[in-house]
């Protein structure tokens, strides 16, 4: 498992988590997002609401950037490394080109009536 952070401007470390997020995981986390919390915008989504997180679309990327490879990933030492290079290849214009579509999305989420979209 793995966590990151990203905005408009600006993309923060990829964490790997080793199985769940244990105490002093989550602790990394809240350290970096303590010390960067002046940089990021927290939304507070909340339960049971629709899936808007644009964390999809990242994921999805970063599972074809690897699925891609060639060779293929054959140790979950070797899945990190290529998932920690897909992250820094992500350029900044996909994080922006991302968050630039949430007005779109709650749109499409309006539209609906919080039933399923295209995001």
């Amino acid at each position: 498992m793995v966590w990151d952070v990203c905005s408009w401007r600006d993309m923060g470390p990829l964490i790997r988590l080793e199985t769940t997020l244990t105490a002093g995981h989550a602790s990394r986390v809240a350290k970096w997002l303590q010390e960067h919390s002046s940089d990021f915008r927290n939304f507070h989504w909340p339960p049971k609401s629709p899936e808007m997180n644009i964390i999809e679309d990242i994921r999805d990327a970063l599972l074809h950037a690897v699925d891609n490879r060639s060779p293929p990933p054959h140790t979950p030492m070797d899945l990190w490394t290529v998932l920690k290079d897909e992250w820094c290849e992500l350029p900044p214009r996909y994080f922006q080109t991302l968050v630039e579509s949430m007005p779109h999305r709650v749109e499409a989420l309006l539209c609906v009536r919080g039933g399923p979209t295209r995001y």
